[in-house]
């Protein structure tokens, strides 16, 4: 079981009138079936506001799972309090990848009561960033938790239309749109 906590003062639950300022929680529902597709089995705890009470009450009803994975909160803002809450009530192990996106990103373990440490993933806020980090690290976290070898995910060698600038030498997962060109050969723009 994976519990999912989306942060952020910003966020609405479906149903939930549009208010000016705030989004829609994409993150849960993205990553819940993510999961699911993974082969674990989804826990939406919900919403978490930017206030170390609020996010330890909904950390700790993740407890009783296997996973926590989180959604926003652990880059360098001032509202980005996740990996300092859970540094404070267990260990953080890494912080931060050399990849974009999904650069601000978390692993450690949470243990809020002292004798049965949960392992927490902490994903970026941007929603496309928070499925790439899902992609290289929630699912093999996933598959490996539960004795299963890695589903590698279709790929195809395609030519660029465009050259993708890697200013930073980080690694880059660039979204393109693949299409099969002039030779039948493949092509992404």
């Amino acid at each position: 079981i994976v519990a999912i906590i989306a942060t952020g003062n910003e966020l609405l639950g479906i149903g939930v009138e549009p208010e000016v300022g705030k989004i829609y929680d994409s993150y849960s529902y993205s990553l819940a079936a993510s999961v699911r597709n993974a082969g674990g089995i989804p826990r939406l705890v919900g919403i978490a506001l930017d206030d170390v009470d609020d996010l330890s009450n909904k950390l700790e009803a993740g407890l009783s799972s296997d996973i926590l994975l989180t959604a926003a909160g652990v880059s360098k803002g001032d509202y980005d309090i996740v990996k300092d809450v859970i540094a404070d009530r267990g260990q953080i192990d890494l912080w931060s990848v050399r990849m974009r996106p999904a650069t601000p990103l978390a692993f450690g373990m949470l243990d809020l009561n002292k004798n049965n440490p949960v392992p927490h993933l902490g994903l970026p806020g941007n929603p496309v960033s928070a499925l790439v980090g899902f992609e290289q690290f929630g699912r093999p976290m996933i598959r490996k938790m539960m004795g299963m070898l890695p589903i590698p995910k279709p790929s195809v060698k395609a030519v660029l239309d465009d050259e993708i600038i890697n200013h930073d030498g980080r690694r880059v997962y660039a979204r393109v749109v693949v299409y099969l060109g002039d030779r039948n050969q493949y092509r992404a723009k």
